[in-house]
């Protein structure tokens, strides 16, 4: 039988176009970009015409540009790199984070927003959180395991009126020092389908990943706007403004940028292909094993990602049948594969220990076919009826 791949929130291939923009400088353009002779200048251009690629699609300045590691990284200085600075201050998360977030963020004085049964937060719930000591919140943009989109305006336009009210109260009292509050968002699943523009959503910080989109692995950005100063966590050479010292990834750079370029050229065409391959799918789904649960938002959804519980069936042993099948599906984050207790994310939106252990994530990606998707939801019914 032949073989399909549904894990495309751990892993994207990396397209033609990002391989090609990346095969000279792990050949013949091998110069380290902070050499002085011409070559390796030349290199250090393309870092820049990179960085230029990428603010175009953010909508932002080159200066504000951070070429990292990878998501992880991203994520890390943007929360130790505010918090740091604040000691006497508290960062404000949302309960469904990536670890990347979560952990950072439990290093300081933290909050956890609460998120309603389908995995949106309350902006309402979160504002209530939000005090004179607040300096960071940090909210995904889409959830890496249920898919759920989250209002990432709304809530920019929250925390812009809280820094207005500041202002004022310290205008008004001697007493009162105004916090400076930044909005941070982890958007590593959300940059193949929804808009980045950095404006337009209102954020100071957004975390990217090249893995993510198509690009390499341990590629990635974090955008941080202008005036906003961070704690460094790498230091050595001074390299990227000396937020994150270290040999750039020349390679890794510029195939993200390609990466990040080719999925804006394909944002709508391909979410609404991805969305028609998902209405299918949970459709003959329902047809065929008719107690699946689908959790998550349901219009507030990732074109791509499906995950559904099936009561009853024990998840590891579905994906293990599926796998003998040739047929690649998820437990949950590939990031915590290794744990043994149920995702924080699925008991955040209220599943039962029972639930989340038979539950499934399931995403598609450019290569998944309505053949494929037919062919997963006969397999996972024969599976089920057995």
């Amino acid at each position: 039988m032949k073989s399909a791949y549904f894990d495309y929130a751990a892993a994207t291939p990396i397209s033609e176009k990002s391989q090609s923009a990346m095969k000279p400088f792990m050949e013949e353009l091998f110069y380290n970009p902070s050499a002085l002779y011409t070559a390796a200048q030349k290199v250090k251009q393309s870092i820049q015409e990179a960085r230029k690629l990428v603010a175009s699609e953010l909508g932002c300045k080159s200066s504000e540009i951070i070429f990292t590691a990878g998501g992880t990284e991203s994520d890390n200085l943007a929360i130790k790199g505010v918090m740091e600075q604040f000691p006497q201050g508290n960062v404000v998360i949302s309960a469904v984070e990536h670890d990347a977030v979560t952990v950072p963020a439990k290093q300081f004085e933290h909050k956890i927003c609460a998120v309603q049964s389908n995995g949106r937060i309350d902006v309402e719930a979160l504002r209530s959180l939000i005090d004179d000591k607040t300096v960071l919140v940090s909210v995904m943009y889409a959830n890496n395991e249920i898919g759920t989109i989250q209002p990432i305006h709304d809530i920019a336009k929250i925390i812009k009126k809280i820094l207005i009210e500041r202002k004022i109260k310290a205008s008004s009292s001697n007493n009162f020092k105004a916090l400076p509050i930044y909005l941070h968002t982890d958007a590593c699943q959300a940059a193949n389908y929804l808009p980045l523009l950095t404006n337009t959503l209102g954020v100071d910080l957004m975390t990217l990943n090249g893995g993510k989109i198509y690009g390499p692995k341990q590629s990635g950005i974090l955008y941080v706007r202008t005036g906003l100063v961070l704690s460094t966590q790498i230091l050595g050479g001074g390299q990227e403004r000396s937020f994150r010292s270290g040999t750039e990834n020349v390679a890794g750079i510029v195939g993200f940028a390609a990466s990040l370029k080719e999925a804006g050229l394909m944002r709508f065409t391909e979410s609404d292909r991805l969305r028609q391959l998902s209405e299918l799918f949970i459709n003959k789904l329902a047809e065929k094993v008719p107690n699946t649960i689908v959790n998550g938002s349901i219009k507030h959804r990732l074109p791509n990602n499906i995950h559904i519980t099936v009561p009853g069936c024990d998840n590891e042993r579905l994906m293990m049948e599926l796998d003998e099948r040739g047929l690649m599906v998820a437990t949950g984050s590939a990031c915590s594969a290794s744990s043994d207790e149920p995702s924080h994310v699925l008991k955040a939106i209220g599943l039962s220990d029972a639930h989340a252990y038979s539950s499934l994530r399931i995403t598609f990606g450019r290569q998944t076919t309505e053949a494929e998707v037919r062919q997963l939801v006969n397999n996972l019914s024969d599976i089920v009826a057995k």
